[in-house]
């Protein structure tokens, strides 16, 4: 790649920043502040548009008419359309079309391949962003091109969280991007989607496209990638839930990719490693403030000792207990991960008792249902829905207990840094 490290990076827009009108020209005003950069700009789907897509797909695959809920989501796009430019019809008859491609989607969805159906589904929500974004950066008089993701982003077939075929997709990125810049200064792209060597459509996990993002500059060597968020950078706690939360001004690779791996939901997991891995620097940066620092994620040894509070919602606690009255042992437990391997299930918490095995995991029931009817033939199995697991890093004995009030403790671990706990708030 001949262009100069020093004169590209990689912005990510999460669907907060482009949630509606204002939002979208907010983008154009943040590209100003970096006339002399090439920028790789990737998109998310706008607001919450991937849970209407989920249940657009879901009210389909039961045999309902999602009718109305296209249509609602339709009508939103259209008024932020209509918002954004002063004559439309060409971008409506763009959008019109997009819509088309979405009901032709459900059309060949099924239950039985509910992975593949999901991302040929929920993919929409990105290529609708992305052309009315491209469209918008050309009105506003900025070279502009749009690249669609699943041309530079190869990977196996493994739907819903596929795994990156490297070599590939470096190869088709720079290849991609050296063609681009000849003639624009911003390549626009969807954040969260690639694709198989068949061409079907893959996407690399829920909130997936911070993970495009680091793709994409690990394999140019940029000079860094910048995450446009809705808060003022990585807070040790989500400030919607908890009170007070305190800025990280910098972080590790490693202290960041461990919050991460417990879940804090401000930067998609496999997000560090391809980045530390070239030394490119992360920065975490609120959209409203653009010129504040945020966060930056780079190689240092900065201690934090501050507690960091992580909330994941929607967990699953499901029990496996042997039938026979003898102890949990070593073949039981292999029985228990070969299952959860076939099926990609991620442990985010687990304990294991005289009797007894306990996970922790995201509540994707679609999975879980395929775990439990394949093991309950040799064990007895319990389970809990709709809980939270809550993790402490570098822990203090009064905030657990603070964060203990008002729930109910379904499972807790204490080591020497890291406290969790499963848990069910109390109903008022």
């Amino acid at each position: 790649m001949k262009t100069e490290k020093k004169f590209m990076q990689v912005f990510k827009f999460g669907g907060a920043s482009i949630k509606n009108a204002i939002a979208v020209k907010n983008i154009a005003a943040i590209i100003k502040l970096f006339p002399k950069e090439k920028l790789v700009i990737v998109v998310s789907a706008m607001g919450k548009t991937t849970n209407a897509l989920e249940e657009i797909l879901s009210t389909f695959l039961n045999g309902k008419n999602p009718e109305l809920l296209i249509s609602n989501l339709y009508e939103n796009h259209l008024s932020i359309v209509n918002n954004l430019f002063p004559e439309p019809e060409l971008v409506i008859q763009k959008l019109t079309s997009e819509f088309k491609k979405l009901e032709e989607s459900l059309l060949l969805c099924s239950k039985a391949k509910y992975d593949a159906s999901y991302d040929s589904v929920i993919s929409r929500g990105e290529f609708i962003s992305s052309m009315i974004i491209e469209s918008f950066l050309i009105q506003e008089g900025f070279l502009a091109k749009k690249y669609d993701a699943p041309l530079w982003i190869k990977t196996d077939s493994n739907f819903r969280d596929a795994t990156i075929n490297w070599p590939l997709t470096e190869a088709k990125i720079n290849k991609g991007v050296q063609e681009g810049f000849k003639e624009n200064n911003l390549l626009i792209t969807q954040g969260f989607i690639g694709s198989d060597n068949k061409d079907n459509i893959t996407t690399l996990g829920r909130e997936g496209s911070d993970f495009t993002a680091a793709i994409i500059a690990s394999s140019l060597h940029t000079n860094s990638v910048t995450i446009w968020k809705d808060v003022p950078g990585i807070l040790n706690a989500d400030p919607k839930k908890i009170q007070d939360a305190i800025l990280y001004h910098e972080l590790s690779y490693r202290e960041a990719a461990e919050m991460t791996y417990y879940g804090a939901s401000v930067i998609h997991p496999k997000t560090i490693k391809p980045l530390a891995n070239k030394n490119i620097p992360l920065l975490v940066k609120s959209f409203q403030d653009p010129t504040k620092s945020g966060t930056i994620i780079h190689e240092c040894k900065v201690a934090h000792h501050i507690p960091c509070i992580i909330i994941k919602e929607k967990q699953c606690l499901i029990t496996f207990q042997v039938t026979d009255f003898t102890f949990i042992s070593e073949s039981n437990l292999s029985d228990i991960f070969s299952a959860i391997d076939r099926l990609h299930i991620k442990i985010n918490m687990m304990q294991n008792s005289a009797i007894s095995f306990s996970i922790c995991v995201n509540d994707d029931w679609y999975k879980l249902e395929k775990l439990i009817s394949g093991l309950e033939d040799k064990f007895d199995i319990l389970y809990n829905r709709e809980l939270e697991l809550i993790t402490i890093k570098n822990y203090a004995d009064d905030l657990i207990e603070r964060l203990k009030k008002d729930r109910n403790i379904y499972l807790e671990q204490k080591t020497r840094k890291n406290f969790q706990m499963v848990v069910k708030p109390l109903e008022n």
